[in-house]
């Protein structure tokens, strides 16, 4: 009867050993794959790919091997897919002007899909100067949040002027918060930042990916019960009109 060269015996041991039948193929077992990916994490790891730009990535692709390479394509797929998502959010960019006519489609309608910031200010006070030219910074760097403008009592009727400048944070179809002067801000010393910051603890604007891993906040409990509470009982408005 003939012998089979693949069977485990002590024959077979020996004709291995002296070279007359050829060495028995190793097999991989599940956990030789497992070692396998894990070492392959841990050398992509070490590379600190996610910390790469695009165009970084394209020089090791010049450089790396043919395992190298894969993962460095997947990391690349990877990269030009979160910037074509922080361009597709990039909607905005500027103060948008509206009247109160224009609110449940400007503001109420579209925040049901995007955050929208209201600005309601007067041109002449001095504090709603400085606090638009900075609003306007804010929307130039978060384009997927939506700010617009209107005149304090035109949006809200009788709205006192001591209130200005005041911000209506909208998200999901409705009034998340608001902010009632700029005293919270810094009043006259308060910056884009300020404003910036302020708007990330309410959820309104959001970091790029690109900057995810650089900074990040906590979010705050809102501020809306401290900011109705600022208005005088003069001051109340029928929140139906907004």
């Amino acid at each position: 009867m003939a012998n089979n060269h693949d069977e485990d015996t002590e024959w077979n041991d020996i004709l291995r050993a002296k070279g007359i039948i050829p060495q028995k193929e190793a097999q991989i077992t599940e956990a030789d794959i497992i070692d396998m990916i894990d070492e392959a994490i841990l050398k992509r790891d070490a590379k600190n790919y996610d910390e790469k730009t695009v165009d970084e990535l394209d020089e090791l692709l010049d450089e790396g091997n043919e395992e190298e390479e894969r993962m460095l394509m997947e990391y690349r797929a990877q990269r030009l897919n979160a910037i074509k998502q922080e361009l597709s959010e990039d909607k905005f960019g500027e103060i948008q002007h509206i009247y109160k006519t224009d609110f449940v489609r400007e503001v109420s309608d579209a925040s049901k899909d995007v955050w929208v910031v209201v600005y309601l200010y007067k041109e002449y006070i001095p504090v709603c100067k400085l606090m638009g030219a900075h609003l306007a910074t804010v929307a130039l760097r978060n384009k997927s949040t939506k700010f617009v403008k209107i005149i304090g009592d035109q949006c809200i009727p009788n709205y006192p002027d001591r209130n200005l400048p005041t911000l209506l944070i909208y998200g999901n179809g409705d009034m998340k918060t608001q902010l009632v002067g700029a005293a919270q801000l810094g009043g006259m010393n308060m910056k884009p930042e300020d404003i910036e910051a302020y708007l990330r603890r309410v959820g309104a604007i959001k970091l790029p990916e690109s900057r995810t891993n650089k900074e990040s906040e906590p979010v705050k409990k809102s501020i809306r019960s401290s900011a109705v509470a600022a208005l005088s009982d003069d001051d109340e408005y029928d929140s139906e009109d907004y």
